[in-house]
């Protein structure tokens, strides 16, 4: 799950369960920064954001079954936002283009495009434009594998309900 559109409640559960434990106060902390960054998303100017997160991230409950009811009650509040693009990745596409790993494109005002990929506590800027053309052709191929965004809405949808 995306950290812009981590819930307060989903973002504490994940920091608390990582190993080794974290510190209460380092927790918290983190999860401040999180929620901070958030105001991105209706800042202005108003960013456009898309985004392809995986079907099973919507199935697995991170924390307590409220938390994970709150999670995609958020997202659902997202995907309907004009300037968010939702897109889900259905589990019935085994094989598809973003099976290396999630990353992050960029596209600063006025300046070159940048990816940003994180994982295991690791984070790489990643400036080469080479380098960026390959994640954002690859970015497009992911969308086209996705679910539509309205599709991705009505799972969302579909899930929250069955809870």
């Amino acid at each position: 799950m995306p950290g812009l559109f981590q819930t307060k409640a989903h973002a504490n559960a994940l920091y608390a369960m990582r190993k080794p434990l974290l510190d209460d106060e380092l927790i918290e902390q983190r999860v401040s920064a999180r929620m901070a960054r958030q105001v991105v998303l209706t800042g202005r100017p108003v960013p456009m954001v898309s985004c392809v997160i995986e079907e099973a991230i919507l199935r697995r409950p991170i924390g307590e079954w409220n938390i994970h009811k709150e999670q995609l009650s958020a997202l659902a509040r997202l995907g309907r936002l004009r300037n968010v693009e939702l897109q889900v990745m259905p589990l019935d596409c085994p094989e598809h283009a973003g099976m290396g790993g999630a990353f992050t494109l960029l596209t600063p005002k006025g300046k070159p495009q940048v990816g940003y990929v994180e994982v295991q506590n690791v984070s790489r800027l990643i400036t080469d434009l080479e380098e960026v053309r390959i994640l954002a052709a690859r970015y497009g191929c992911i969308r086209s594998q996705a679910l539509t965004p309205r599709e991705s809405l009505a799972l969302i949808e579909r899930l929250l309900n069955s809870q």
